[in-house]
């Protein structure tokens, strides 16, 4: 006989990614946990200090069918809700930014250092790359920390 297997562990109701600028890692992690979690879990993204979206995010997020051209980058100061269950920082500056906001709210804060990859140097296909580096890296950390219910567990 088998032995039973554990339910996963219940999904957040809402949960917040961050970075430097709101125009890379956090929108496309946002628009990772949203495809593969749609309405389950509420997401936003925001950054210290946002920037217009990259055109090398929007491209590679395509590519795995998420749109990325109606993300408008916003701060921490913009949010119109502060009720998450986690946040998510995706740099150093958003980590500190974020156990900042947390120090009076019940939340976790987990911090996922990744990346720039607008950092990458080269043509536009080693871009591409180190874009595409980033997105699988956090679709793996997304599908990790926050599994696709099977079916009948939703």
């Amino acid at each position: 006989m088998d032995a039973p297997v554990a339910p996963p562990p219940p999904l957040p109701g809402a949960v917040l990614f961050a970075c430097t600028h709101n125009a890379v890692r956090s929108p496309m992690a946002a628009g990772i946990l949203q495809r593969y979690h749609g309405t389950r879990i509420f997401v936003d993204s925001v950054g210290v200090r946002p920037r217009e979206t990259n055109g090398f995010a929007i491209a590679v997020m395509d590519e795995i069918g998420v749109d990325l051209t109606r993300h408008t980058p916003r701060s921490f100061e913009q949010l119109e809700d502060e009720n998450f269950d986690v946040i998510v920082s995706l740099s150093p500056e958003a980590q500190h930014k974020a156990v900042d906001m947390t120090r009076t709210m019940h939340c976790e804060v987990l911090f996922w250092n990744t990346f720039d990859p607008s950092l990458a140097k080269g043509n536009r296909e080693v871009k591409l790359d180190a874009y595409r580096e980033v997105r699988d890296q956090l679709v793996r950390r997304i599908l990790d920390q926050f599994p696709v219910p099977r079916m009948g567990q939703v």
